[in-house]
């Protein structure tokens, strides 16, 4: 669109977005809260506390080792259309998978970070990596879902942290239009709840492959667009 705008934004939305996450999954954060105060890691709970950990190492250290290369591609309008088509290929296959569903384990938990890590790229969908990964792990659905969104509490954690240090120098609030910050961080909350609740009922549903068809549409545009300019 044109605009210039400050790093403050980019963290509020980081920050909308995680308060969303917080609030679906309140309970299951909670529980894992408890277990890690309580040192806890033979219940549910703590071995969820133990998933995220695991899961979030490989997230940062491919986020860290292509860092670079992942921020050159958000300028590249081009490269974003292809990671676009990727992305719905790979939500395509989500549904093929055979076998009975199993619990989530640890090598799962692991090979879904590195997932996260990649998604990292613009175009390419974090929810939809890390969930189609679960997926096609033959991890059950409901179990793939939400630790898609736990582990998505460390990333963005990280990564809204990660911003105000790198940016400090430019994070101060002088000029920042807060009205505009309000209405966006709204919206993000708003449009958040009901697009994560909309994606609940796709994935249990066994209808998540038909985000496909969006992704390599809108791909296809973005390609051509490039192409043909």
């Amino acid at each position: 669109m044109g605009l210039r705008l400050p790093v403050f934004f980019d963290v509020l939305l980081h920050l909308g977005s995680l308060f969303v996450v917080l609030i679906v999954f309140r309970d299951d954060v909670l529980k894992i809260l408890k277990a890690l105060l309580a040192l806890d890691f033979k219940s549910e709970a703590g071995k969820h506390a133990l998933f995220i950990v695991l899961g979030s190492i490989p997230t940062a250290v491919v986020g860290l080792a292509f860092k670079d290369f992942f921020e050159s591609l958000f300028s590249n309008v081009l490269a974003v259309g292809v990671a676009f088509i990727i992305t719905g290929s790979f939500l395509f296959v989500s549904e093929r998978r055979k076998g009975r569903a199993k619990p989530l384990n640890y090598l799962d938990a692991v090979i879904m970070g590195i997932a996260q890590g990649v998604a990292i790229i613009p175009g390419i969908s974090r929810n939809g990596a890390t969930i189609t990964t679960g997926l096609l792990r033959k991890v059950d659905k409901q179990a793939a879902f939400r630790f898609s969104f736990l582990l998505f509490i460390p990333a963005v954690v990280g990564a809204a942290v990660s911003t105000a240090v790198e940016e400090s120098a430019t994070l101060p609030l002088l000029g920042v239009d807060y009205v505009g910050a309000f209405l966006a961080l709204v919206t993000t909350v708003v449009l958040g709840y009901v697009s994560l609740k909309l994606l609940q009922r796709t994935v249990l549903r066994g209808s998540f492959h038909l985000f496909a068809y969006y992704c390599w549409a809108l791909g296809i545009i973005v390609v051509l667009s490039q192409v043909l300019a």
